[in-house]
Protein backbone atom coordinates (compact mmCIF):
# COMPACT_ATOMS: atom_id res chain seq x y z
CA UNK A 1 0.00 0.00 0.00
CA UNK A 2 0.97 3.89 -0.29
CA UNK A 3 1.63 6.37 1.89
CA UNK A 4 -1.39 7.84 0.46
CA UNK A 5 -3.67 5.33 1.94
CA UNK A 6 -3.02 6.98 5.41
CA UNK A 7 -6.07 8.30 6.03
CA UNK A 8 -7.12 10.41 9.20
CA UNK A 9 -10.91 10.44 8.76
CA UNK A 10 -11.75 6.79 9.85
CA UNK A 11 -10.79 3.73 12.31
CA UNK A 12 -8.54 1.27 11.79
CA UNK A 13 -8.85 -2.47 12.06
CA UNK A 14 -5.79 -4.38 13.13
CA UNK A 15 -4.63 -5.41 9.92
CA UNK A 16 -5.31 -2.18 8.14
CA UNK A 17 -3.40 -0.48 11.33
CA UNK A 18 -0.34 -3.15 10.93
CA UNK A 19 -0.09 -2.42 6.90
CA UNK A 20 -0.20 1.16 7.29
CA UNK A 21 2.57 0.67 10.24
CA UNK A 22 4.77 -1.39 7.90
CA UNK A 23 4.08 0.77 4.97
CA UNK A 24 5.90 3.86 6.66
CA UNK A 25 8.75 2.08 8.21
CA UNK A 26 9.22 0.91 4.81
CA UNK A 27 9.35 4.50 3.62
CA UNK A 28 11.53 5.81 6.18
CA UNK A 29 14.24 2.60 7.05
CA UNK A 30 16.55 5.43 7.99
CA UNK A 31 14.44 7.28 10.49
CA UNK A 32 11.78 4.18 11.48
CA UNK A 33 11.89 1.23 13.56
CA UNK A 34 9.02 -0.99 13.10
CA UNK A 35 9.19 -4.42 15.81
CA UNK A 36 6.79 -5.98 18.31
CA UNK A 37 7.22 -5.71 21.70
CA UNK A 38 5.05 -8.88 22.66
CA UNK A 39 1.86 -10.89 21.89
CA UNK A 40 -1.80 -10.09 23.16
CA UNK A 41 -3.61 -12.95 24.87
CA UNK A 42 -4.66 -13.99 21.39
CA UNK A 43 -1.71 -13.85 19.68
CA UNK A 44 -1.47 -10.57 17.80
CA UNK A 45 1.72 -8.04 18.06
CA UNK A 46 1.42 -5.21 20.13
CA UNK A 47 3.13 -2.89 17.73
CA UNK A 48 6.03 -0.19 18.75
CA UNK A 49 7.28 2.08 16.32
CA UNK A 50 10.81 3.60 17.21
CA UNK A 51 11.83 7.04 15.76
CA UNK A 52 15.30 9.20 15.67
CA UNK A 53 18.25 9.24 13.51
CA UNK A 54 20.84 7.35 13.67
CA UNK A 55 23.20 9.26 12.09
CA UNK A 56 23.29 11.71 15.13
CA UNK A 57 23.80 9.08 17.67
CA UNK A 58 22.29 6.14 19.63
CA UNK A 59 18.77 6.50 20.72
CA UNK A 60 19.29 5.40 24.47
CA UNK A 61 22.13 8.62 24.45
CA UNK A 62 19.26 11.06 23.34
CA UNK A 63 15.86 11.74 25.56
CA UNK A 64 13.78 10.02 24.78
CA UNK A 65 9.74 10.26 24.63
CA UNK A 66 6.87 7.92 24.59
CA UNK A 67 3.25 8.17 23.75
CA UNK A 68 1.17 5.19 23.71
CA UNK A 69 -3.03 4.56 23.29
CA UNK A 70 -5.81 2.34 22.97
CA UNK A 71 -4.92 0.62 26.40
CA UNK A 72 -8.90 0.63 26.68
CA UNK A 73 -10.74 -1.30 23.72
CA UNK A 74 -13.08 1.42 22.67
CA UNK A 75 -11.27 3.94 22.29
CA UNK A 76 -10.57 4.10 18.80
CA UNK A 77 -9.43 7.64 18.10
CA UNK A 78 -6.04 7.68 21.11
CA UNK A 79 -4.98 5.01 18.24
CA UNK A 80 -5.55 7.58 15.67
CA UNK A 81 -3.73 9.93 16.99
CA UNK A 82 -0.93 7.63 17.69
CA UNK A 83 -1.21 6.95 14.21
CA UNK A 84 -0.63 10.04 13.34
CA UNK A 85 2.28 11.10 15.39
CA UNK A 86 4.29 8.51 13.74
CA UNK A 87 3.27 9.75 10.34
CA UNK A 88 3.73 13.39 11.36
CA UNK A 89 7.49 12.62 12.34
CA UNK A 90 8.17 10.88 9.64
CA UNK A 91 6.96 13.07 6.61
CA UNK A 92 7.24 16.30 8.27
CA UNK A 93 11.04 15.83 8.78
CA UNK A 94 13.26 17.77 6.50
CA UNK A 95 10.14 19.84 5.94
CA UNK A 96 9.10 21.50 9.28
CA UNK A 97 12.24 23.07 11.61
CA UNK A 98 11.01 21.83 15.12
CA UNK A 99 9.95 18.25 14.01
CA UNK A 100 13.46 17.08 11.91
CA UNK A 101 15.45 19.19 15.51
CA UNK A 102 13.58 16.52 17.55
CA UNK A 103 13.85 13.67 15.06
CA UNK A 104 17.70 14.45 15.25
CA UNK A 105 17.95 14.95 18.59
CA UNK A 106 15.47 12.56 20.37
CA UNK A 107 13.99 9.19 20.16
CA UNK A 108 10.13 8.53 20.63
CA UNK A 109 8.67 5.53 21.26
CA UNK A 110 5.36 5.39 20.16
CA UNK A 111 2.83 2.12 20.99
CA UNK A 112 -0.11 2.68 18.62
CA UNK A 113 -2.32 -0.34 20.13
CA UNK A 114 -1.75 -1.39 23.19
CA UNK A 115 -4.90 -3.59 23.09
CA UNK A 116 -5.18 -4.91 20.03
CA UNK A 117 -7.69 -8.00 21.12
CA UNK A 118 -10.23 -5.89 23.17
CA UNK A 119 -10.25 -3.21 19.34
CA UNK A 120 -10.91 -5.31 17.17
CA UNK A 121 -13.55 -6.31 18.97
CA UNK A 122 -14.95 -3.35 20.09
CA UNK A 123 -14.42 -2.55 16.08
CA UNK A 124 -16.94 -5.15 14.72
CA UNK A 125 -20.96 -4.70 15.27
CA UNK A 126 -22.23 -4.42 17.90
CA UNK A 127 -19.54 -2.34 18.98
CA UNK A 128 -18.88 -3.72 22.65
CA UNK A 129 -18.65 -0.74 24.54
CA UNK A 130 -16.02 -1.75 27.04
CA UNK A 131 -12.23 -1.68 27.97
CA UNK A 132 -10.91 -5.46 28.13
CA UNK A 133 -8.66 -6.98 26.70
CA UNK A 134 -8.75 -10.47 24.93
CA UNK A 135 -8.59 -12.50 28.11
CA UNK A 136 -12.57 -12.56 28.52
CA UNK A 137 -15.31 -11.97 25.60
CA UNK A 138 -17.55 -9.43 27.24
CA UNK A 139 -20.47 -10.82 29.65
CA UNK A 140 -18.26 -13.80 30.01
CA UNK A 141 -16.40 -12.50 33.18
CA UNK A 142 -19.85 -11.78 34.60
CA UNK A 143 -21.73 -14.48 36.99
CA UNK A 144 -25.44 -13.50 37.10
CA UNK A 145 -27.08 -10.45 36.21
CA UNK A 146 -27.33 -8.38 33.09
CA UNK A 147 -25.54 -9.65 30.05
CA UNK A 148 -24.54 -7.02 27.84
CA UNK A 149 -25.83 -8.74 24.29
CA UNK A 150 -27.63 -7.19 20.88
CA UNK A 151 -31.23 -8.98 21.54
CA UNK A 152 -32.91 -7.41 18.11
CA UNK A 153 -30.32 -8.05 16.26
CA UNK A 154 -29.41 -4.27 14.48
CA UNK A 155 -25.85 -4.44 14.91
CA UNK A 156 -25.71 -1.77 17.80
CA UNK A 157 -25.61 -2.17 21.26
CA UNK A 158 -27.62 0.47 22.95
CA UNK A 159 -30.07 0.91 25.50
CA UNK A 160 -33.91 -0.65 27.62
CA UNK A 161 -36.23 1.47 28.73
CA UNK A 162 -38.51 -0.44 30.85
CA UNK A 163 -41.63 0.43 31.75
CA UNK A 164 -41.96 0.44 35.58
CA UNK A 165 -43.93 2.63 38.09
CA UNK A 166 -40.95 2.70 40.57
CA UNK A 167 -38.60 4.01 37.72
CA UNK A 168 -35.74 6.75 38.23
CA UNK A 169 -36.65 8.00 34.04
CA UNK A 170 -39.19 9.57 32.05
CA UNK A 171 -39.67 10.77 28.28
CA UNK A 172 -39.18 14.67 28.14
CA UNK A 173 -42.23 16.02 26.99
CA UNK A 174 -40.48 18.29 24.40
CA UNK A 175 -38.70 15.26 22.98
CA UNK A 176 -39.52 11.58 23.89
CA UNK A 177 -36.31 10.39 22.72
CA UNK A 178 -34.74 12.11 24.96
CA UNK A 179 -34.86 10.27 28.85
CA UNK A 180 -34.70 12.88 31.89
CA UNK A 181 -34.65 12.31 35.85
CA UNK A 182 -38.10 11.97 37.66
CA UNK A 183 -38.18 14.88 40.47
CA UNK A 184 -38.06 14.11 44.09
CA UNK A 185 -41.65 13.58 45.31
CA UNK A 186 -43.08 13.35 41.72
CA UNK A 187 -46.03 10.80 41.09
CA UNK A 188 -48.80 10.18 38.53
CA UNK A 189 -47.20 9.53 35.32
CA UNK A 190 -45.06 7.36 33.02
CA UNK A 191 -42.08 5.80 34.28
CA UNK A 192 -39.32 3.28 33.73
CA UNK A 193 -35.77 1.94 34.18
CA UNK A 194 -32.85 2.33 32.14
CA UNK A 195 -30.52 -0.33 31.52
CA UNK A 196 -27.83 -1.61 29.26
CA UNK A 197 -28.88 -3.94 25.84
CA UNK A 198 -28.93 -7.21 26.88
CA UNK A 199 -30.58 -10.41 28.13
CA UNK A 200 -30.42 -11.65 32.47
CA UNK A 201 -28.91 -14.13 33.99
CA UNK A 202 -30.20 -16.34 36.68
CA UNK A 203 -33.39 -13.34 36.94
CA UNK A 204 -35.47 -13.91 39.74
CA UNK A 205 -38.30 -11.89 37.99
CA UNK A 206 -37.60 -8.62 40.53
CA UNK A 207 -34.20 -7.38 40.36
CA UNK A 208 -32.10 -7.05 37.37
CA UNK A 209 -28.31 -6.71 38.68
CA UNK A 210 -25.21 -5.46 37.04
CA UNK A 211 -22.13 -6.39 37.54
CA UNK A 212 -19.17 -4.59 37.15
CA UNK A 213 -16.83 -6.55 34.79
CA UNK A 214 -13.43 -7.84 36.97
CA UNK A 215 -10.98 -8.50 33.78
CA UNK A 216 -9.09 -6.45 31.27
CA UNK A 217 -8.62 -2.54 32.45
CA UNK A 218 -4.88 -2.59 31.89
CA UNK A 219 -4.69 0.82 33.59
CA UNK A 220 -5.21 -0.56 36.54
CA UNK A 221 -3.18 -3.33 36.27
CA UNK A 222 0.40 -1.41 37.14
CA UNK A 223 2.19 -2.05 40.56
CA UNK A 224 2.29 1.19 42.21
CA UNK A 225 -0.87 1.69 44.51
CA UNK A 226 -2.58 -1.58 42.54
CA UNK A 227 -5.39 -3.22 44.31
CA UNK A 228 -7.10 -6.25 43.04
CA UNK A 229 -10.14 -4.14 44.28
CA UNK A 230 -10.13 -2.02 41.30
CA UNK A 231 -12.38 -3.09 38.29
CA UNK A 232 -9.88 -4.81 36.04
CA UNK A 233 -7.01 -4.66 37.76
CA UNK A 234 -5.79 -7.79 37.26
CA UNK A 235 -4.72 -10.98 39.42
CA UNK A 236 -1.49 -9.50 40.15
CA UNK A 237 0.58 -6.12 39.06
CA UNK A 238 1.55 -6.94 35.33
CA UNK A 239 -0.70 -9.77 34.99
CA UNK A 240 -1.65 -9.13 31.95
CA UNK A 241 0.55 -9.60 29.09
CA UNK A 242 0.50 -6.27 27.01
CA UNK A 243 0.46 -4.49 30.51
CA UNK A 244 3.52 -6.59 31.40
CA UNK A 245 5.06 -5.50 27.65
CA UNK A 246 4.73 -2.08 28.09
CA UNK A 247 6.53 -2.39 31.27
CA UNK A 248 8.99 -3.71 30.23
CA UNK A 249 9.92 -1.14 27.21
CA UNK A 250 9.83 1.93 29.71
CA UNK A 251 12.60 -0.21 31.87
CA UNK A 252 14.38 -0.90 28.99
CA UNK A 253 14.47 3.13 27.90
CA UNK A 254 15.86 4.85 30.96
CA UNK A 255 16.22 7.62 28.94
CA UNK A 256 12.57 8.58 28.22
CA UNK A 257 11.69 11.77 30.36
CA UNK A 258 8.45 12.19 28.73
CA UNK A 259 5.36 10.58 28.60
CA UNK A 260 1.58 10.87 27.15
CA UNK A 261 -1.20 8.15 27.62
CA UNK A 262 -3.75 8.73 24.96
CA UNK A 263 -7.60 7.81 26.47
CA UNK A 264 -11.40 9.24 25.23
CA UNK A 265 -13.02 11.27 26.60
CA UNK A 266 -13.52 14.31 28.21
CA UNK A 267 -11.42 17.18 26.81
CA UNK A 268 -8.93 17.43 29.03
CA UNK A 269 -5.19 17.19 29.74
CA UNK A 270 -4.56 14.88 33.28
CA UNK A 271 -1.87 15.22 35.47
CA UNK A 272 -0.64 13.48 38.49
CA UNK A 273 -1.72 12.27 40.95
CA UNK A 274 -4.00 9.86 40.95
CA UNK A 275 -4.32 9.13 44.57
CA UNK A 276 -3.03 12.12 46.51
CA UNK A 277 -4.46 16.20 46.69
CA UNK A 278 -2.04 19.04 45.13
CA UNK A 279 -1.29 19.66 49.08
CA UNK A 280 0.87 16.55 49.06
CA UNK A 281 2.73 16.73 46.22
CA UNK A 282 5.64 18.17 45.39
CA UNK A 283 5.36 22.42 44.71
CA UNK A 284 8.01 22.30 42.33
CA UNK A 285 6.50 19.09 40.59
CA UNK A 286 3.04 21.19 40.22
CA UNK A 287 4.35 24.15 38.82
CA UNK A 288 6.65 22.50 36.30
CA UNK A 289 3.11 20.53 35.23
CA UNK A 290 0.52 23.53 35.35
CA UNK A 291 3.48 25.46 32.56
CA UNK A 292 4.21 22.20 30.62
CA UNK A 293 0.35 21.86 30.55
CA UNK A 294 -0.25 25.54 29.95
CA UNK A 295 1.13 24.76 26.08
CA UNK A 296 -1.32 22.02 25.67
CA UNK A 297 -4.01 23.86 26.73
CA UNK A 298 -3.31 26.41 23.92
CA UNK A 299 -2.63 24.11 21.30
CA UNK A 300 -5.76 21.92 22.15
CA UNK A 301 -8.35 23.87 23.73
CA UNK A 302 -8.00 21.20 26.63
CA UNK A 303 -7.75 22.15 30.09
CA UNK A 304 -5.09 20.46 32.39
CA UNK A 305 -6.68 18.99 35.35
CA UNK A 306 -5.65 16.78 38.24
CA UNK A 307 -6.54 13.43 38.29
CA UNK A 308 -7.24 13.32 42.04
CA UNK A 309 -8.48 17.15 42.40
CA UNK A 310 -10.64 17.46 39.65
CA UNK A 311 -11.20 14.09 37.63
CA UNK A 312 -12.28 11.70 41.02
CA UNK A 313 -15.91 12.19 42.30
CA UNK A 314 -15.27 10.20 45.70
CA UNK A 315 -11.92 11.03 46.98
CA UNK A 316 -12.58 8.18 48.86
CA UNK A 317 -12.21 5.79 46.09
CA UNK A 318 -9.30 6.83 44.56
CA UNK A 319 -8.09 5.14 41.39
CA UNK A 320 -4.97 2.53 41.86
CA UNK A 321 -2.62 0.70 39.81
CA UNK A 322 -2.26 3.16 36.89
CA UNK A 323 0.36 3.43 34.34
CA UNK A 324 0.89 7.32 35.02
CA UNK A 325 1.34 6.81 38.85
CA UNK A 326 4.18 4.34 38.49
CA UNK A 327 5.88 6.47 35.82
CA UNK A 328 5.42 9.48 37.95
CA UNK A 329 5.26 8.42 41.67
CA UNK A 330 7.95 5.88 41.07
CA UNK A 331 10.34 6.97 38.64
CA UNK A 332 9.55 10.98 38.40
CA UNK A 333 8.87 10.46 34.56
CA UNK A 334 7.16 13.78 33.68
CA UNK A 335 3.67 12.05 32.56
CA UNK A 336 0.26 13.49 31.09
CA UNK A 337 -2.95 11.36 30.31
CA UNK A 338 -4.97 12.90 27.18
CA UNK A 339 -8.73 12.50 27.36
CA UNK A 340 -9.52 13.25 23.61
CA UNK A 341 -12.67 14.38 22.39
CA UNK A 342 -15.68 16.45 24.22
CA UNK A 343 -18.90 15.83 22.65
CA UNK A 344 -20.60 17.81 24.99
CA UNK A 345 -18.65 20.59 24.46
CA UNK A 346 -18.42 20.15 20.62
CA UNK A 347 -21.98 20.63 21.23
CA UNK A 348 -21.99 23.92 21.98
CA UNK A 349 -22.18 22.88 25.99
CA UNK A 350 -20.14 24.75 28.43
CA UNK A 351 -17.64 22.76 30.31
CA UNK A 352 -18.99 22.94 33.99
CA UNK A 353 -17.39 19.16 35.07
CA UNK A 354 -14.62 17.18 33.98
CA UNK A 355 -16.22 13.75 35.16
CA UNK A 356 -19.55 13.20 33.92
CA UNK A 357 -21.26 10.03 34.09
CA UNK A 358 -24.37 11.50 32.11
CA UNK A 359 -25.75 14.61 30.45
CA UNK A 360 -26.27 16.89 33.52
CA UNK A 361 -29.84 18.15 32.36
CA UNK A 362 -32.68 17.79 30.00
CA UNK A 363 -31.23 21.29 27.80
CA UNK A 364 -27.55 19.43 27.59
CA UNK A 365 -29.16 16.47 26.35
CA UNK A 366 -30.96 18.19 23.83
CA UNK A 367 -28.37 19.89 22.40
CA UNK A 368 -26.29 16.74 22.43
CA UNK A 369 -29.10 15.04 20.53
CA UNK A 370 -29.31 17.31 18.12
CA UNK A 371 -25.52 17.26 17.21
CA UNK A 372 -25.64 13.56 16.90
CA UNK A 373 -28.76 13.33 14.91
CA UNK A 374 -27.21 15.95 12.55
CA UNK A 375 -23.47 14.91 12.56
CA UNK A 376 -23.37 10.93 13.58
CA UNK A 377 -26.61 9.46 11.68
CA UNK A 378 -27.47 6.19 12.14
CA UNK A 379 -24.44 4.98 13.97
CA UNK A 380 -25.08 7.34 16.92
CA UNK A 381 -28.28 7.17 17.37
CA UNK A 382 -31.11 4.65 17.61
CA UNK A 383 -34.56 5.49 17.06
CA UNK A 384 -36.73 3.75 19.70
CA UNK A 385 -38.28 0.72 18.80
CA UNK A 386 -40.66 -1.22 20.57
CA UNK A 387 -39.35 -5.07 21.44
CA UNK A 388 -40.62 -8.17 23.67
CA UNK A 389 -37.52 -9.00 25.98
CA UNK A 390 -37.67 -12.84 26.86
CA UNK A 391 -37.29 -11.62 30.45
CA UNK A 392 -38.74 -7.93 31.17
CA UNK A 393 -41.88 -7.94 28.36
CA UNK A 394 -42.79 -5.29 26.51
CA UNK A 395 -39.25 -2.58 26.43
CA UNK A 396 -38.25 -0.15 24.16
CA UNK A 397 -34.85 -0.40 22.24
CA UNK A 398 -32.44 2.86 21.25
CA UNK A 399 -30.86 5.71 22.22
CA UNK A 400 -27.18 6.51 22.31
CA UNK A 401 -24.98 4.70 20.24
CA UNK A 402 -22.21 5.12 23.27
CA UNK A 403 -18.55 4.25 21.48
CA UNK A 404 -19.11 6.18 18.60
CA UNK A 405 -20.62 9.50 20.51
CA UNK A 406 -18.91 10.01 23.49
CA UNK A 407 -16.16 7.79 23.29
CA UNK A 408 -15.27 8.95 19.54
CA UNK A 409 -15.61 11.20 17.34
CA UNK A 410 -16.87 11.20 13.65
CA UNK A 411 -14.18 10.78 11.21
CA UNK A 412 -14.96 14.44 9.94
CA UNK A 413 -13.40 16.11 13.32
CA UNK A 414 -10.72 13.37 13.74
CA UNK A 415 -7.99 14.63 11.94
CA UNK A 416 -7.42 17.77 14.12
CA UNK A 417 -8.04 16.24 17.07
CA UNK A 418 -4.93 14.35 16.27
CA UNK A 419 -2.91 17.18 14.83
CA UNK A 420 -3.13 19.46 17.49
CA UNK A 421 -2.79 16.69 20.69
CA UNK A 422 0.73 15.76 18.73
CA UNK A 423 1.83 19.03 18.28
CA UNK A 424 1.59 19.11 22.31
CA UNK A 425 3.31 16.10 22.03
CA UNK A 426 5.87 17.49 20.58
CA UNK A 427 5.99 20.40 22.66
CA UNK A 428 6.20 18.34 25.81
CA UNK A 429 9.34 16.30 23.99
CA UNK A 430 11.25 19.72 23.53
CA UNK A 431 10.95 20.71 26.86
CA UNK A 432 13.19 17.69 28.07
CA UNK A 433 16.89 18.43 29.57
CA UNK A 434 19.55 18.68 27.05
CA UNK A 435 22.62 18.56 28.87
CA UNK A 436 25.72 19.93 26.61
CA UNK A 437 29.86 20.79 26.47
CA UNK A 438 29.89 24.38 26.35
CA UNK A 439 33.15 25.16 26.15
CA UNK A 440 36.63 23.03 26.62
CA UNK A 441 39.48 25.19 27.10
CA UNK A 442 43.28 23.66 27.00
CA UNK A 443 46.33 25.63 28.91
CA UNK A 444 49.70 24.65 28.75
CA UNK A 445 51.18 24.26 32.02
CA UNK A 446 54.87 23.29 30.62
CA UNK A 447 56.74 20.12 31.29
CA UNK A 448 53.77 17.99 29.29
CA UNK A 449 51.24 19.28 31.47
CA UNK A 450 47.72 20.78 30.32
CA UNK A 451 44.71 21.86 32.50
CA UNK A 452 41.59 20.55 30.46
CA UNK A 453 38.67 23.21 31.51
CA UNK A 454 35.15 22.18 30.69
CA UNK A 455 31.87 23.94 30.78
CA UNK A 456 28.96 21.56 31.38
CA UNK A 457 25.11 22.79 31.29
CA UNK A 458 21.59 22.06 30.85
CA UNK A 459 20.23 24.00 27.72
CA UNK A 460 16.62 21.89 28.20
CA UNK A 461 13.42 23.50 29.81
CA UNK A 462 13.66 20.31 32.45
CA UNK A 463 16.25 19.82 34.94
CA UNK A 464 18.22 16.38 34.34
CA UNK A 465 16.39 14.87 37.31
CA UNK A 466 13.14 15.91 35.46
CA UNK A 467 11.36 16.14 39.05
CA UNK A 468 11.50 16.50 42.87
CA UNK A 469 9.32 12.72 42.87
CA UNK A 470 13.12 11.16 41.06
CA UNK A 471 15.00 12.43 43.92
CA UNK A 472 13.29 12.09 46.78
CA UNK A 473 12.87 7.80 45.14
CA UNK A 474 16.95 8.18 44.56
CA UNK A 475 15.83 6.93 40.81
CA UNK A 476 17.36 10.30 39.82
CA UNK A 477 20.93 9.72 38.10
CA UNK A 478 23.60 12.52 38.50
CA UNK A 479 25.55 13.99 35.14
CA UNK A 480 28.75 12.53 34.84
CA UNK A 481 31.42 14.19 33.03
CA UNK A 482 34.75 11.86 31.73
CA UNK A 483 37.62 12.44 29.83
CA UNK A 484 39.70 10.39 27.36
CA UNK A 485 42.90 11.16 27.07
CA UNK A 486 45.12 9.84 23.37
CA UNK A 487 48.87 10.29 23.96
CA UNK A 488 49.07 10.96 27.25
CA UNK A 489 47.61 10.33 30.56
CA UNK A 490 45.61 12.11 33.95
CA UNK A 491 47.93 13.02 36.53
CA UNK A 492 45.09 15.31 38.72
CA UNK A 493 41.68 14.23 39.61
CA UNK A 494 39.22 11.90 38.98
CA UNK A 495 38.40 10.41 35.22
CA UNK A 496 34.86 10.86 36.12
CA UNK A 497 33.02 13.45 37.93
CA UNK A 498 29.86 13.30 39.60
CA UNK A 499 28.49 16.94 38.61
CA UNK A 500 24.62 16.10 40.26
CA UNK A 501 22.17 17.52 38.63
CA UNK A 502 21.85 20.12 36.27
CA UNK A 503 18.59 22.69 36.82
CA UNK A 504 16.69 23.80 33.79
CA UNK A 505 15.01 26.49 32.74
CA UNK A 506 11.95 25.68 34.47
CA UNK A 507 13.41 26.55 37.99
CA UNK A 508 13.19 30.34 36.90
CA UNK A 509 9.83 31.58 36.12
CA UNK A 510 10.19 35.08 37.30
CA UNK A 511 13.17 36.86 38.63
CA UNK A 512 15.01 35.68 41.58
CA UNK A 513 13.42 36.28 45.08
CA UNK A 514 14.05 35.41 48.13
CA UNK A 515 10.52 34.04 49.01
CA UNK A 516 10.02 31.97 45.44
CA UNK A 517 11.60 28.87 43.93
CA UNK A 518 15.69 29.24 45.13
CA UNK A 519 17.54 28.48 41.88
CA UNK A 520 19.91 26.12 41.22
CA UNK A 521 23.06 25.71 38.75
CA UNK A 522 22.64 24.78 35.07
CA UNK A 523 25.86 24.67 34.41
CA UNK A 524 29.23 23.24 36.61
CA UNK A 525 32.90 23.35 35.36
CA UNK A 526 35.18 20.40 35.39
CA UNK A 527 39.02 20.20 35.39
CA UNK A 528 41.60 17.47 34.69
CA UNK A 529 45.78 17.71 34.77
CA UNK A 530 47.02 15.43 32.48
CA UNK A 531 50.55 15.24 30.51
CA UNK A 532 51.29 14.50 26.92
CA UNK A 533 54.43 14.26 25.20
CA UNK A 534 54.44 15.45 22.05
CA UNK A 535 50.84 15.30 20.16
CA UNK A 536 47.96 13.92 21.66
CA UNK A 537 43.82 14.13 22.04
CA UNK A 538 41.64 14.54 24.72
CA UNK A 539 37.81 13.71 24.29
CA UNK A 540 35.20 15.25 27.16
CA UNK A 541 32.13 13.52 27.43
CA UNK A 542 29.52 15.03 29.16
CA UNK A 543 26.24 12.03 30.50
CA UNK A 544 22.91 12.50 31.64
CA UNK A 545 20.35 9.58 31.44
CA UNK A 546 17.85 12.22 30.67
CA UNK A 547 19.47 14.80 29.29
CA UNK A 548 21.80 12.73 26.40
CA UNK A 549 25.22 12.30 25.98
CA UNK A 550 27.65 15.28 24.19
CA UNK A 551 31.23 14.42 23.11
CA UNK A 552 33.99 17.41 22.25
CA UNK A 553 37.54 15.77 20.75
CA UNK A 554 40.40 18.53 21.13
CA UNK A 555 43.64 18.09 19.66
CA UNK A 556 47.21 18.77 21.71
CA UNK A 557 50.66 19.45 20.76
Amino acid sequence: MSLADIAFDRYYTYDEMTERLKALAAAYPELATLSSIGKSLQGRDVWLMEIGNPKTGPALEKPGYYIDAQIHAEEHATSATALYAIWHLLTQYGRDEEVTRLVDSQAFYILPRINPDGAELSLQPPYYNWCGNGRFLPGFDRIEGLIPDDIDGDGFLVWMRVPDSRGEWKKSESNPDIMVQRRPGEEGGQYYRLYPEGTIRNFDGVNVPIEKPFDGNMNRNFPTNWSPQEYGAGTHPLSEPEAAAMAKLILDHPNICGMCAYHTHGGIIMRPSMTKPDSAMSAADINLYKEIGKVGTELTGYPTVSIYEDFTPDKTKVRRGGLMDWTYEEMGIISFGTELWDLERTAGVPKEGYYNLYPRNEAVQQKVYDYVKTHMADKGWRDWKPFDHPQLGPVEIGGMVNIWTYRNPPGFLLEEICRTNVLFNLKHAAAAPRVKIDHVAVEPLGAGLYKIRAEISNHGYLPTNLSSVAIANNVAKPVIATVEIEGGELVMNPLRADLGHLAGRNERLYPWSPWGQQWSATAKPVEWLVRIEGKGRVTVIAQSEKGGTHRVETSIG
